[in-house]
């Protein structure tokens, strides 16, 4: 029998449609690390909050993985920035379909403070170790967003309780293990660096020229593509302003993926809206091309087009 790691991301399921406001980056690690693990022949439970009231509880979504879907709070999107009031529910939501279907995890993976903090309560509850990947931390997150961080002050509360509970902290680069140490006062000890990665059967080198006749880009432009969720820590703003400065070159275009829509819509997508009033006052917006949401089967298509890929996060 194999054994069974459960994962908890409690607002980033691998379901989701990438370039949302809050459906990025940890949906990709959530799955990918799924996956991998499942060579290395473990079983892999994600519980995630459920944000739709008509999807199933339980979905077989890979082989060996399962998508939990548990009730926290009215099943329909909920910002992150307000779902710590729910995690009191998760937990007993996520306890009773344990123990109902009595199972044996080796392991729980958190990813994010609100699912460290569910892992920590089933810790308490069944002695299930668990290590955590925090994505963010909210003190780092508060330096740079300052007033404009919308998330409760109890999440600094929480992170540290769980520097100091969690089994092992995985960190994503040096940086996160240095914030984790200076300013949680994390054990060197208990701190991995286990960098991200990517998946080469879906992300591979190409032909330039062969990227842009698939996407229609012009192969004699010079093309620099920004490509991320569209809010405004992302700093996608800085990047209009830089080509701003470059206006007299004829062959220079940017090109900004990503949106809540298949198309640019300033609607569904306010920040997309306040870009382009950006570039309407830098002069710049015919140099620029808003693509609205992209699947991740043709991303690799965008990145072999480019002459530079640029990210200029605030942190």
């Amino acid at each position: 029998m194999k054994k069974k790691i459960a994962f908890i991301s409690e607002h980033a399921s691998p379901l989701a449609i990438l370039g949302g406001v809050d459906n990025g980056g940890q949906n990709v690690y959530v799955a990918e690390l799924s996956e991998q693990l499942v060579k290395k022949g473990y079983e892999v439970d994600i519980f995630t909050r459920r944000d739709n009231a008509h999807i199933e509880e339980t979905v077989e979504w890979q082989p060996f993985i399962r998508v939990i879907h548990v009730d926290a709070g009215p099943p329909k999107f909920v910002v992150k920035e307000k779902l710590l009031g729910y995690m009191d529910e998760f937990t007993a939501n996520m306890l009773y379909y344990i123990k109902t279907n009595a199972i044996e995890y080796e392991l729980i993976h958190a990813n994010f403070f609100m699912s460290a903090l569910v892992a920590s309560n089933l810790k308490k509850y069944m002695g299930i170790p668990y290590v955590v990947t925090f994505h963010a931390l909210g003190l780092v997150r508060k330096i740079h967003q300052k007033e404009k961080d919308g998330f409760p002050a109890e999440r600094i509360s929480i992170e540290k309780h769980i520097v100091a509970d969690a089994d092992q902290l995985i960190a994503e680069c040096p940086q996160d293990r240095e914030d984790l140490i200076v300013h949680y006062g994390a054990d060197p000890s208990k701190i991995t660096i286990v960098p991200c990665g990517f998946n080469p059967k879906e992300f591979y080198p190409m032909d330039k020229a062969y990227a842009r006749s698939i996407l229609n880009l012009d192969k004699n432009e010079k093309i620099i593509l920004q490509l991320g969720r569209m809010v405004p820590r992302k700093g996608v703003d800085n990047v209009i302003r830089a080509i701003g400065k470059l206006k007299d070159d004829a062959a220079l275009r940017l090109i900004i993926v990503g949106g809540e829509a298949d198309t640019p819509d300033p609607i569904l997508t306010p920040e997309i809206k306040r870009l382009q009033q950006i570039a309407e006052e830098e002069k710049v917006a015919d140099k620029i091309i808003f693509t609205g949401r992209r699947g991740r089967d043709v991303l690799k298509y965008y990145y072999s087009a480019a002459d530079i890929f640029i990210s200029t996060p605030w942190y």
